[in-house]
Order: C-alpha cells, then structure tokens, then sequence
C-alpha cells in the first residue's frame, strides 16, 4: 500500500515547499526573512504560509532523514557527547539535553523542566532506543548523569574531562543562533519540535567544509541538496 501524497491539495508546488521550509529551518531567518527572500525569486507567498509549511512538513522532512542517517549510522554507538543549556520560554527556566557523536552528528534533542536525575534518565533511554548503547559516554560533571548511567548498568562507560565535550557544546551554537532569530519560544512543546527538526536539518546539511577539500565539499552539497529536493516524493 503506497502512502498517500502530503502534498496534494496543496496549490503551491512541491519544489517551492521544500525551499521555504530549508530556508526557515536551516538558516537563522524570520518567517519574514523567508517571504522576502521568495518575493526576490518571483514567488508571492505570505509569512503565514510559510509558517503553516512549516509546521505541516518540517517534522515529515525531519523523520524522513532521521530514518535514512539512523539505518548508516553505526559507528555513531563508538562514542557520544551528552549536553544541556538552558532555554528560556516565557521567562521560565527549561533545559535542552543533546546527544551527540563524535562526529558532530546530533542523535536526540530533549526538552525537560528540570536537569536532576529523572531528566537525564528519561533522555538517555529515549536516546539508546533509537540508537542502542554508546561504548563511551562524554559528560560534564552534572551529577545528574553519573546518577541516570548507574542506573542502567552504564556508569563504567562515562568519562568527564575539562574539555572533552567540546563537541557537544559547539553542537549548540547553530541552534543559539536560530533560537535569537526567533525570538525565543512560547511553549515547551514549540521548543521541543523545533528542537528535533533543526537537528535533522542540521545533521544533513553539516558537510565539515573545514576538514575537506573544495571539490568534495561541493559534490557533498550538491548530494545533499539533491537527497532535500527528493523528500517525501511521491
């Protein structure tokens, strides 16, 4: 049984879709950003739409490429970086927990209230059942964490340094930036689904141009731009 098209009964193009969603996701622009940047390429669509677009697909364009890079991602279980900042909404303190590998690749993004013990643990399981167990797991010092490993039987796995989670905390500028350009979030559940598609967004368009040559890192975003334009196709 084929799955039906999500883009039918919509007017607009498919192709126009897909770029307005990248363009508010990927880059750190407001849905009126997006809407002038459109009206530069001869495409009259309002702020409103784009906003609508973008919360009917972005989480389809996101579990689509979660469930491309999860199938790939083996070596992702060698070593994992594990992270939370806190995030304002509505002036109330909340925390985004980050699992990274050592590659960069965030795996899960989890939005909690609190950063104790029942936090963490709720996040590393919903970690490791999509993913499986890492063989090492980098934190800081929270507490929090030491707590959550032993009580999955994994507290041998974790090591803490001063530097050793650098990955996860740069991990969590691309989002800073985004998070500024919207001008912070209303609502826990805004914040957690952003959260998630970003991450995607994020891991599909990461080329590390910095630790490859010119050539490559062009065929690399001309593959990746090429996977993006091919998402939920009929």
């Amino acid at each position: 049984m084929t799955k039906p098209d999500p883009f039918r009964y919509f007017k607009t193009s498919r192709e126009i879709i897909r770029l307005a969603v990248m363009l508010y996701v990927r880059f750190p622009l407001s849905l009126r950003n997006v809407e002038d940047l459109l009206h530069e390429r001869g495409i009259d669509v309002s702020h409103e739409a784009v906003r609508y677009w973008w919360h009917r697909f972005g989480p389809l364009f996101a579990a689509e490429i979660r469930k491309r890079r999860i199938a790939s991602m083996k070596s992702s279980r060698w070593r994992w970086h594990l992270d939370e900042v806190f995030v304002k909404i509505n002036g109330e303190r909340h925390y985004l927990w980050r699992a990274v590998d050592h590659e960069g690749e965030v795996l899960e993004s989890f939005v909690t209230k609190t950063r104790d013990k029942k936090a963490a643990l709720k996040f590393l399981k919903k970690a490791m059942r999509k993913h499986g167990q890492p063989e090492v797991v980098v934190t800081d010092r929270l507490r929090s964490y030491g707590a959550a490993l032993k009580e999955i039987g994994a507290e041998h796995r974790q090591e803490t340094g001063r530097w050793l989670n650098n990955r996860a905390e740069n991990s969590h500028l691309p989002f800073r930036r985004r998070e500024r350009a919207m001008l912070r979030f209303r609502r826990m559940r805004s914040l957690q689904k952003f959260a998630a598609v970003h991450a995607s967004v994020y891991n599909h368009f990461n080329q590390e141009r910095s630790l490859s040559t010119r050539p490559n890192f062009k065929l690399n975003r001309a593959a990746a731009l090429a996977e993006w334009r091919g998402l939920c196709a009929k």
